[in-house]
């Protein structure tokens, strides 16, 4: 009954994780310009390692009914935080309507994720299961941090471009 509810939830995580990858992937290829390109690229790429971790851990929960090692060090890109701090990037965003509810959006799928993740890292028994998902929900964190931030000036950005502060 365990291994059922372990494998339902590595299913879920490779879904969540297909899904983020194929929403970055269409924002990239479809971003008007190069900075926007780039980080929603870096984006893909973050969400398709995940995804490849989660099923080689189904694989492995599937086949013997336990986890496999993997190399919890590793974090988010650091081309992320570099391309989140760039004004370029967030002008363009600013600029563009579209990418920018992407962002939101964007936000609202990295908290799913956490969620998942956070909840079956404290239910799960298994410490390499506890320390994947818990691992796996920092990692997520840390895309939502890069997205609130770049949220949070773009729209700092419109509200300072259009005078929308009080007088």
């Amino acid at each position: 009954m365990a291994n059922d509810k372990t494998l339902e939830i590595l299913k879920e995580a490779i879904l969540l994780e297909r899904r983020g990858h194929a929403f970055y992937q269409k924002m990239a290829d479809h971003a008007r310009n190069n900075a926007t390109r780039e980080f929603f690229q870096v984006m893909a790429n973050e969400e398709l390692r995940h995804q490849k971790v989660m099923e080689a851990q189904f694989k492995s929960y599937k086949e013997k009914a336990r986890f496999t090692e993997v190399e919890l060090t590793a974090g988010a890109d650091p081309a992320l935080s570099d391309l989140v701090l760039t004004d370029t990037l967030k002008a363009k965003i600013a600029a563009a309507g579209f990418e920018a509810a992407a962002i939101s959006a964007a936000m609202h799928m990295e908290e799913e994720t956490i969620s998942l993740y956070a909840h079956r890292a404290v239910a799960a028994q298994d410490p390499k299961e506890k320390a994947l998902f818990r691992w796996l929900a920092d990692w997520e964190y840390s895309h939502l941090t890069f997205l609130a931030k770049l949220d949070r000036e773009i729209k700092a950005s419109i509200w300072e471009d259009n005078h929308f502060w009080p007088m």
